[in-house]
């Protein structure tokens, strides 16, 4: 999953918002010198990740663009799962997207000495570009496609998969919806037992 559904899935708990967020920053165990709480948000990211890898609905999503994508078709998957989660807000919370994603980024400037570097390079564009809010329309998934395809120096051409979420928008946003509500309980679960620790 993309940025938007592991901040979802961090259950309006901040510590663990923050630590599910930077996971894809850290390499290996180098997050012992975090706060405990944010480590277990680590762990929940890498849960979430290995959960979605697995699951046969996304290697569904993903098999669909693989000719033309190869092993980029996953990243581009979880991309398309995040324009669905924004785009459907309001089936998954009461609090608009706009005070959610605007919550966040005051957590992350409360939280800026703890982010990896990586993370504080990203989160001026984030914030100025709104990225979060405007993965609700077309526009700016065509934006983070193409700013990936960049970050591949072209090769994956990445950024035209956003003919491919046209072609077979409805297959893509089922299979999201069948796929998150399965994802929303097995992270609820991985995330009360990860506090209980």
């Amino acid at each position: 999953m993309n940025f938007l559904a592991h901040i979802y899935l961090s259950f309006g708990d901040d510590d663990i918002t923050i630590g599910n967020f930077i996971a894809d920053s850290i390499r290996g165990n180098k997050f012992k010198h975090l706060p405990d709480s944010i480590q277990k948000g680590i762990l929940l990211h890498r849960e979430i990740d290995t959960y979605t890898d697995a699951h046969h609905i996304p290697k569904k999503s993903s098999k669909r663009l693989h000719a033309n994508y190869g092993h980029y078709s996953m990243v581009i998957v979880d991309i398309f799962y995040d324009h669905f989660l924004a785009k459907n807000w309001k089936r998954y919370s009461d609090i608009p997207l706009e005070v959610f994603v605007d919550r966040f980024y005051d957590l992350l400037e409360i939280n800026y000495v703890l982010l990896p570097e990586g993370i504080k390079r990203m989160m001026p564009y984030m914030i100025a570009d709104n990225w979060l809010v405007n993965y609700a329309k077309m526009k700016g998934i065509g934006r983070v496609l193409n700013g990936m395809n960049r970050r591949t120096q072209n090769k994956s051409k990445m950024n035209f998969a956003i003919l491919d979420l046209e072609k077979n928008y409805t297959l893509f946003e089922e299979e999201f919806t069948a796929f998150f509500e399965e994802l929303i309980i097995f992270s609820k679960q991985k995330y009360i037992s990860l506090c209980e620790k």
